[in-house]
């Protein structure tokens, strides 16, 4: 394993100032301890792919795919995982690598242009993952900028340094809300489908995905576009839904709803994503769009009951009373789609398929939480809280209110004014 920014240690971190900088705690305990999880596809490798970048590698799908394509192919390709380390990744997520002669990680910036550069020269890169991205919606409404220089510059300057190296596949990892909100009663979207962003996180992706559609125009650079639905699993930091309520439980404090918890969400889950990515990488067409989409469908508060009585604090059976007790509301998002639903049609005649039910997914993943999830990224209290606020790369805790029956939506507008105002004082201190 090699890191740019210095000499490794042992532990493959570069020197103290950098595990300062990025809050990381050496605990060589919880990466040895945990399992090593990694998809279930292999294929014949590709004689024209060698050496892969993958963006955001240390952060959560990116490193199941890292993990995955290492440990699969330790013959045939090369990995080189390329993360700044912001508040939400962690170099344990692939430290299990560390001794693998394919496997480098390069401490770099999708927004620094010779960083980027860098490590597409140093490493002759000739296949690019791009799933570095600023990707939680709460924190887009009030810290909109970040979003846009992340991935709409960071796309834009890794295309352009993928032109200039002569990069021969770029693989683009966008989201399903992209399309936007989409009714009970409409058809799951093809890749065909308008695009229709109601957030400034989706926007932000789906101008990238105009970037990487005008090189592709104009430079003729050889990309793809992947549009996933919600992926869960271990490894994903605890801003997220599932494993923020799973944290929450295993702490015996309630969780908190948005709204009334009825928008629905797709789940797939994580070695079913890097299947899926796997399998785009050796089967899919040069040009094309493909979704990743799941079919197991939950809304926010069924998801609750499901966690609830997965991690044995209720039963299948409890009642409304026993539910008031670990389920409280807030208010909602300045706008909250209902739900996403995507046709993975296309992706399925290339020969993936779902694999793992949410039932199994869940158990999985409420288990490695219970076991791991306290130690791995260190005191994660703040980002527990309902809307954690994020400056720089401090994440602030909320104090917003909460009550034991659904919140209407009138307090939106205010929350979006507070989170901005907040914002904007912690980064003019």
């Amino acid at each position: 394993m090699t890191i740019k920014s210095g000499p490794a240690s042992p532990n493959g971190v570069s020197n103290t100032s950098f595990r300062e900088t990025n809050g990381f705690l050496e605990d060589y305990a919880v990466w040895n301890e945990a399992p090593v999880l990694i998809g279930t596809t292999k294929f014949e490798p590709l004689p024209d792919v060698k050496n892969i970048m993958i963006t955001g590698g240390a952060g959560f799908i990116a490193s199941w795919l890292v993990r995955h394509l290492t440990l699969t192919y330790p013959h045939a390709y090369n990995i080189i995982s390329f993360d700044k380390l912001d508040y939400c990744s962690s170099l344990h997520n692939t430290r299990i690598l560390n001794d693998r002669r394919n496997f480098s990680f390069y401490q770099g910036d999708v927004t620094n242009p010779s960083e980027v550069v860098d490590c597409l020269e140093r490493y002759n890169i000739d296949t690019i993952f791009h799933f570095a991205a600023q990707s939680h919606v709460d924190l887009s409404f009030g810290n909109s900028y970040a979003f846009t220089h992340t991935n709409v510059y960071g796309t834009h300057v890794l295309l352009e340094s993928a032109k200039r190296v002569g990069i021969k596949r770029f693989i683009h990892v966008s989201t399903d809300e992209v399309y936007g909100e989409v009714k009970d009663d409409d058809d799951d979207l093809l890749e065909s489908s308008i695009l229709a962003p109601t957030n400034p996180y989706a926007a932000s992706k789906a101008a990238a995905e105009m970037l990487v559609h005008s090189y592709q125009k104009s430079f003729k650079l050889p990309a793809i576009i992947v549009r996933s639905n919600n992926v869960y699993g271990p490894h994903q930091y605890p801003e997220k839904i599932i494993p923020k309520f799973i944290c929450l439980l295993d702490r015996s404090k309630p969780v908190v709803l948005h709204g009334d918890g009825s928008p629905t969400r797709r789940y797939l889950y994580a070695g079913d994503a890097a299947d899926a990515f796997d399998t785009i990488l050796h089967k899919g067409q040069l040009g094309q769009i493909y979704n990743v989409g799941s079919l197991d469908e939950i809304s926010n508060l069924s998801l609750c009951h499901k966690l609830l009585v997965e991690m044995d604090i209720i039963t299948a059976e409890a009642g409304s009373a026993d539910l008031a007790r670990w389920i409280k509301y807030t208010h909602d998002r300045p706008f909250n789609d209902h739900r996403y639903a995507i046709d993975n049609t296309k992706l399925r005649q290339l020969g993936w398929e779902q694999k793992t039910s949410f039932a199994e997914g869940l158990r999985v993943t409420v288990d490695w939480y219970r076991k791991y999830g306290h130690r791995w990224w260190g005191d994660i209290t703040k980002v527990l809280s309902p809307f954690p606020v994020l400056a720089g790369r401090e994440v602030i805790s909320d104090h917003e209110p909460v009550s034991d029956h659904p919140q209407g939506g009138s307090d939106g507008q205010r929350k979006k004014r507070r989170i901005g105002e907040v914002s904007n004082d912690r980064a003019n201190e």
